[in-house]
């Protein structure tokens, strides 16, 4: 398995009135900046390659156990957001949002 990790979601391809759904291709670089385990790295990255919304995201931390909840969003610009998970002191998923 590859560091980068595949994700679909939905995207409309047409204005809001009678939109369409059609499946796009969103990739999702996760980096190992923690040098975790191989295995611990892996198990990670097939969980978060399901995530190509912040639902998606929600919706995996709630199931979690614990629970993760997203603890901050830090604004970068304004477009661009950085959304930080805590996994377990002191490691952290900061998703890249535009």
């Amino acid at each position: 398995m590859s560091g980068r990790p595949r994700a679909w979601a939905a995207q409309l391809n047409r204005g809001a009135l009678g939109a369409r759904r059609e499946d796009v291709d969103l990739s999702i670089t996760l980096t190992d900046r923690a040098q975790l385990e191989p295995t611990e790295f892996q198990r990670l990255a097939r969980e978060v390659a399901e995530q190509g919304t912040l639902g998606d995201v929600l919706e995996w931390g709630l199931a979690q156990k614990p629970v993760r909840r997203i603890e901050e969003i830090v604004t970068q610009d304004e477009y661009t957001h950085d959304v930080l998970v805590p996994l377990g002191p002191p490691l952290y998923l900061a998703y890249d949002v535009s």
